[in-house]
């Protein structure tokens, strides 16, 4: 099966071949993927990293052999912004980009915990993107997993696979810094993610990345005076 990888800084990913189609995800520069179908302009990927079947403009993705895959050291992208020297000039990479050069890692805090949390806070007013998952627009479950990405700890891309893994905290005082609170909808489908803070509040993606309360019956946002998401549970993945 032909390979590729991310020949942009952000590269759509939208559930049908068309411009018109809506956008679910995006691919980061480097990130790799599986050719599975090429129509007209557009190609067909399942990505390496999370599995995520989609879309993309085929001017978007590089193909390459799986020995050239196997063979490069993969850095990530852990500052806000960096740059790489490409053939036509320099591109500006987000968090979470991979790239094969050196890159640097900042220090955000003494521990695990810490770490994310301070990583997190960096992406506060950050706009909210469906699909998005970089410093230039992302959404709630995108938010979690870039974060988590560059800390190491691997999670599905949508919210509702992200509430399916890790542990199951029974009560929200149990919860750590960068545990992750999941919400639910009226009928109860699980629809929202968020990033746990010190002092009962919460960052997540709402309109803008933001930090609110959070209690046991969910987000109290206080510009709008009133709780904005039910908690249906927590949980922690380190």
């Amino acid at each position: 099966m032909t390979k590729g990888i991310c020949n942009v800084s952000i590269a759509p990913m939208r559930a049908d071949s068309s411009d018109k189609s809506e956008i679910v995800s995006q691919l980061l520069y480097g990130e790799s993927a599986d050719i599975i179908e090429v129509k007209d302009n557009w190609t067909k990927i399942i990505t390496h990293y999370d599995n995520y079947e989609a879309w993309m403009d085929t001017k978007q993705i590089s193909p390459v052999t799986e020995e050239f895959l196997k063979s490069r050291k993969i850095n990530l992208v852990k500052e806000a912004f960096q740059s790489a020297m490409a053939e036509n000039g320099r591109t500006l990479l987000s968090i979470g980009s991979e790239v094969t050069f050196e890159t640097t890692s900042p220090t955000r805090g003494e521990n695990l915990s810490e770490s994310i949390v301070n990583c997190a806070k960096e992406f506060l007013n950050v706009p909210y993107l469906w699909g998005g998952k970089s410093f230039f627009g992302i959404d709630c479950s995108g938010f979690t997993q870039i974060i988590y990405k560059i800390h190491g700890i691997k999670i599905p891309r949508d919210t509702y696979q992200q509430a399916e893994i890790g542990e199951v905290l029974t009560f929200i005082e149990e919860a750590k810094p960068g545990d992750l609170a999941f919400f639910e909808n009226p009928e109860g489908r699980i629809h929202h993610v968020g990033i746990i803070l010190t002092d009962q509040k919460i960052i997540h993606a709402h309109g803008k990345v933001r930090i609110d309360s959070l209690d046991s019956s969910g987000i109290f946002n206080k510009d709008q005076n009133r709780h904005t998401h039910k908690l249906r549970f927590i949980r922690s993945y380190f």
